[in-house]
């Protein structure tokens, strides 16, 4: 078996015989493909290899389709947190230390690990609990009024985009305020988009200096969508700009 030639394997199998089938193939969880095992009775599908790195997903995939239960058993998932491998999904990132995985992910076990970002040039040295990630893409920073739709959050990251020649594949990540972590209409939108809403402290927010003055002023803020931006991108390309009760900026 050449598990090189496919993207995914399920395995109609006893777990024990895939784990003797695959242990000679194995490399690295990096690159290794993921594989399932599916008793014969299609009542059971379990992750074997890459669980974070699409057979826990499979798995899902197949429960949602068959019927089955999906057998996961990855540390993360069986306490309902998230991933590092998650992480840098949702923010089209890539893992450049990929041996800090371990210890950012034990650490998920107890606590939300924060995910900040350090604008250059600089030189950065980090211990090895720390993961690098190295993002591709576009930071949308969305301020709002309160009880807004995510009708208008989209409709306005739409005009935003449409005004910079870009579409929605070209988001990375979506970044608000932590005031706004739990607006109903914003988190809709985020999912509909399929992307991740970082919501910046206070600290993070007023770190930055905006263009132009924002009505955040009266909260205590240099902004919100601006300030966003400025935090997580390279660089600003769209200034903020005010589409009804939606305030879109856009940095890369």
């Amino acid at each position: 078996m050449v598990l090189e030639r496919y993207e995914l394997v399920v395995a109609v199998m006893a777990v024990g015989i895939v784990v003797r089938s695959l242990c000679r193939h194995l490399k690295d969880k990096w690159t290794d493909r993921p594989v399932v095992a599916v008793d014969s009775a299609l009542s059971c599908a379990v992750p074997v290899v890459g669980g974070h790195h699409g057979a826990n997903e499979l798995a899902r995939f197949l429960a949602s389709q068959l019927g089955l239960y999906a057998a996961v058993t990855t540390a993360t998932d069986a306490c309902g947190q998230t991933c590092l491998e998650e992480v840098a999904a949702r923010l089209r990132a890539t893992v450049v230390n990929k041996e800090a995985s371990k210890a950012v992910n034990l650490a998920f076990l107890k606590e939300d690990v924060p995910v900040l970002r350090l604008k250059g040039p600089r030189i950065v040295v980090v211990d090895e609990d720390v993961a690098v990630l190295k993002t591709k893409g576009l930071v949308v920073g969305i301020g709002a009024r309160k009880g807004v739709r995510a009708s208008e959050v989209l409709q306005a990251i739409d005009e935003a985009l449409k005004e910079t020649g870009r579409k929605r594949e070209d988001i990375a990540i979506l970044a608000t305020a932590w005031l706004k972590s739990e607006e109903e209409g914003m988190l809709q939108a985020a999912n509909i988009l399929g992307k991740e809403m970082i919501c910046l402290s206070k600290e993070a927010l007023n770190s930055q200096a905006p263009s132009t003055a924002s009505r955040a002023q009266d909260l205590g803020l240099t902004g919100v969508a601006e300030p966003a931006v400025l935090a997580l991108a390279t660089k600003l390309i769209f200034p903020k700009k005010a589409y009804g009760r939606v305030t879109i900026a856009i940095g890369e």
